[in-house]
């Protein structure tokens, strides 16, 4: 076990610290969707684009990949646009595919969309490339009140295969974030994301579509705390390891301890309190206590003045 665990870290120590190769490599990919059209009538203009100037299976989706999340913005009024009833399951088959491609034009046309038009619009246009790719749909955990619910499929995301790997990719969430209105924040995070890492949020219908070795289930995914820092690893949490804090467990404080270099500064919010901390670190190990306040409902840690973990306290 001791051997596979270190075999994990040595894999994703490698990814982390290509990760400026990575960018190297697609930086002619990404100034070149700089310089395309801003929408498209349909997919097969901007497939044509892609194929014209790219050869590589890596260096397509990374085109599809960037140009989506560069002109597509999140727009939540979408889900009441293709909505529809049916009769029997054959009607509801041909609504749903004639739905499918009105979704994939309205988003590469008028460039907004909800998470099915970013996901369909991916699976479309790996498809017209030569690409190997399906949709994937699952639920997230985003806020404290996900912490220990049942599933709810809420999200969709995509799962290519390039050059024999399958790799995990979030176009919605890559474009940006959403709070009352629009964000545009590009990133690649979701782009390739290793299985360890989109773990944390994601959780698809199928156990195999996490691309792990040893799938977890709903119900571990579901307890587990908030992880909201961007790369970090569950395996790096010691304690505590569930999600949900019951203050009877505890004689007043709680005790973490975190694999992790030592942050410039520590601190934690519970209600609208936020208290920086002292902590102890040995071996890249993080301990530190943070006192229970009579009837807080949430914890909150920060490293470096940037939320890291998300717990719920009953």
């Amino acid at each position: 076990m001791r051997t596979v665990k270190t075999l994990k870290i040595v894999a994703l120590l490698f990814y982390f610290g290509s990760a400026s190769l990575l960018a190297q490599d697609f930086e002619r990919v990404d100034a070149t969707i700089q310089l395309y059209p801003s929408s498209f009538d349909g997919t097969e203009g901007l497939a044509r684009f892609i194929n014209r100037d790219f050869t590589s299976e890596a260096e397509k989706v990374r085109a599809i990949y960037t140009w989506i999340i560069a002109n597509v913005a999140y727009d939540p009024d979408e889900y009441k646009k293709f909505n529809f009833n049916f009769k029997n399951y054959r009607e509801r088959n041909v609504k749903e595919e004639k739905t499918r491609k009105k979704v994939i034009e309205r988003t590469i046309k008028d460039g907004i969309a909800v998470c099915e038009g970013y996901a369909m619009l991916f699976e479309k246009l790996c498809e017209e490339v030569g690409i190997s790719s399906y949709l994937v749909r699952g639920d997230t955990k985003t806020h404290f009140d996900d912490i220990g619910r049942s599933f709810n499929t809420n999200h969709m995301w995509n799962i290519a295969l390039i050059e024999g790997t399958y790799y995990l990719f979030d176009t919605t969430w890559g474009a940006g974030k959403f709070d009352g209105q629009f964000i545009p924040a590009p990133s690649y995070l979701y782009f390739q994301t290793p299985a360890e890492v989109f773990i944390n949020s994601h959780y698809p219908e199928l156990e195999e579509d996490q691309l792990l070795e040893a799938p977890i289930s709903f119900e571990t995914f579901s307890n587990r705390p908030l992880v909201l820092q961007d790369l970090f690893l569950f395996e790096d949490i010691h304690t505590p390891k569930q999600g949900i804090l019951r203050s009877e467990n505890f004689l007043g404080s709680v005790s973490f301890s975190i694999s992790t270099e030592a942050p410039n500064t520590l601190a934690y919010r519970m209600g609208n309190a936020y208290q920086e901390i002292s902590f102890e670190t040995q071996d890249n190990v993080l301990s530190f206590e943070v006192p229970l306040s009579l009837g807080a409902r949430f914890l909150l840690i920060y490293m470096n003045e940037q939320p890291v973990l998300g717990y719920k306290i009953e």
